[in-house]
């Protein structure tokens, strides 16, 4: 039976002297959205020159991601971390009607509704399918204090290089063969709630085998249940506008180097369209949750240098 874990657990598959840094506690607040109350977990710091928002993508919640949010922290940023509809701790009526573009939807009125309250720089921070989701609800939001997009993948199921990524059985064949099947799903079966492991390989998620475990077995994550339908939207969806026309904010690309599950070529063909101004980063020997060295002491430093930029031009 899996069971829900909470960011110490994941905070303790850190390298030890990362643990020591990573030391700031979530504090939890909501936001009503929709029949909805999102969880939010924070790290206030009212004194901060410059904000960031961190998204999980499928499988994780802000507690899997409260020890990137953390080190943020630590380095002076105003966090915020939403758990997205179906995972973490918010508060959904009807699950099964949960779809992908839902999140697109609540991603973007957060950004509108966070900038509205307060004007400081928001860099928005999205791991594995967080980032794309990051980009296009940068793109539908037109919030004019964010900033900057960090990525640790930008994975786009419209694009058949990253089809190995999105199933468990037989990888791009077996997703060639289905997209036919689940674009046919009836009312019925669009809303049948089923384990996400079975469908996505999830034991990819991080080269680490306790964090592995821990993220295929979290309730309110990779251990809990995905509709259908959630997952027949997110297959057919398309980037909110194509990368030759993505304007809004620069994009960084922090890619880890070991990534088992979405290796950077499923990535870089996206990137490398982007109008905006964008940098790559290589997290060495990390894997797709990046907690192995050098990597993590990389996206630390990225992370800083991005702060020391926008706190420099609110001077």
């Amino acid at each position: 039976m899996p069971q829900p874990y909470n960011h110490s657990n994941y905070t303790a598959c850190l390298p030890p002297h990362w643990q020591a840094r990573a030391s700031a506690k979530p504090q939890a607040t909501w936001w009503p959205w929709r029949d909805m109350t999102l969880h939010i977990a924070r790290a206030p710091n009212p004194e901060a020159p410059v904000r960031m928002l961190i998204l999980h993508g499928g499988g994780g919640h802000s507690g899997a991601l409260w020890p990137a949010a953390a080190l943020a922290a630590d380095i002076g940023y105003d966090v915020l971390a939403p758990d997205l509809p179906g995972y973490g701790q918010t508060r959904v009526p009807d699950p099964a009607a949960v779809r992908y573009s839902d999140w697109v939807d609540c991603v973007a009125d957060l950004l509108r509704a966070e900038t509205a309250a307060d004007p400081r720089p928001l860099i928005v921070v999205g791991a594995s399918m967080g980032g794309l989701l990051g980009y296009s609800a940068i793109a539908r939001a037109g919030a004019p204090s964010v900033t900057h997009l960090v990525a640790t993948c930008l994975l786009n199921p419209a694009d058949p290089v990253t089809w190995p990524a999105l199933s468990r059985w037989g990888g791009a064949t077996s997703l060639r063969l289905l997209r036919p099947l689940m674009r046919r799903l009836g009312p019925r079966l669009r809303r049948l709630r089923v384990p996400l492991r079975w469908l996505v390989p999830m034991t990819r998620i991080a080269n680490h085998p306790h964090l592995s475990r821990l993220c295929s077995t979290d309730a309110r994550g990779g251990g809990g249940r995905v509709a259908l339908g959630f997952l027949s939207s997110f297959l057919f969806s398309q980037p909110e506008v194509a990368p030759e026309a993505f304007h809004a904010v620069p994009v960084t690309l922090i890619h880890p180097g070991d990534d088992h599950w979405t290796p950077a070529g499923m990535s870089l063909p996206f990137f490398d369209r982007i109008a905006a101004e964008k940098e790559y980063v290589v997290l060495a020997r990390a894997g797709h949750f990046p907690v192995e060295e050098p990597g993590i002491t990389q996206m630390y430093d990225t992370l800083q240098r991005l702060y020391q930029r926008y706190t420099a031009a609110t001077l």
